[in-house]
């Protein structure tokens, strides 16, 4: 029984050695020299300043003469993702995205003329399934272009332009659909708005 309790023990030192600190340590060597950028948080620079990350969306609110990303349940904090899952024929949910409709007609309806509740985009007023998605569908990033091109006193074509540079095609060209990064498109915006 001895002899069982002391390998026992001995297995427990060298698993724990093993899969606790020198596997963690290969896999993160491994990661930080073959994918140094996506181990880090996939940080965006803007002149030498780290400004937000690639994978988080990140408030413009209040700013018009920025895309807004999609809405957040938890004001875009990374530390506490986080989905409604209430269905709806939810009361809260429905209120919560006729109050985001009415948002968004009201920030982008006097710049586009035919705009209605019944063209919204979805993602403009439903929040992704983390609350940080960081994309913006492609028809809600032109909806919201003719207010970019009114307020910064941008061409439209060179907007849109922007909006098509900045677009993220589906994975492996199959999964998902095509999505504009809200941060990189605004980053892009202030690059041409200052030439």
């Amino acid at each position: 029984m001895r002899k069982d309790i002391l390998t026992s023990f001995l297995a427990i030192i060298v698993f724990t050695v093993l899969c606790g600190i020198l596997y963690p340590l290969a896999v993160t060597g491994v990661s930080q020299v073959a994918f140094n950028n996506a181990a880090n948080g996939s940080q965006i620079e803007s002149n030498g300043k780290v400004v937000g990350s690639k994978l988080i969306a990140q408030s413009f609110e209040g700013r018009r003469d920025y895309f807004q990303p999609r809405p957040s349940q938890t004001d875009y904090n990374p530390a506490g993702t986080y989905f409604n899952n209430a269905g709806p024929n939810n009361t809260d949910t429905r209120d919560l995205i006729a109050g985001n409709v009415k948002a968004y007609l009201a920030l982008e309806g006097r710049y586009n003329a035919d705009l209605s509740a019944e063209n919204v985009p979805v993602d403009a007023v439903t929040g992704s399934a983390s609350g940080v998605d960081p994309h913006i569908s492609q028809k809600n990033a032109e909806i919201q272009a003719h207010r970019i091109a009114a307020v910064r006193k941008l061409p439209l074509p060179t907007v849109t332009q922007l909006i098509k540079d900045n677009t993220d095609g589906r994975f492996i060209g199959l999964i998902g659909e095509s999505g504009v990064n809200v941060l990189e498109l605004n980053l892009a915006l202030d690059k041409e708005s200052s030439r």
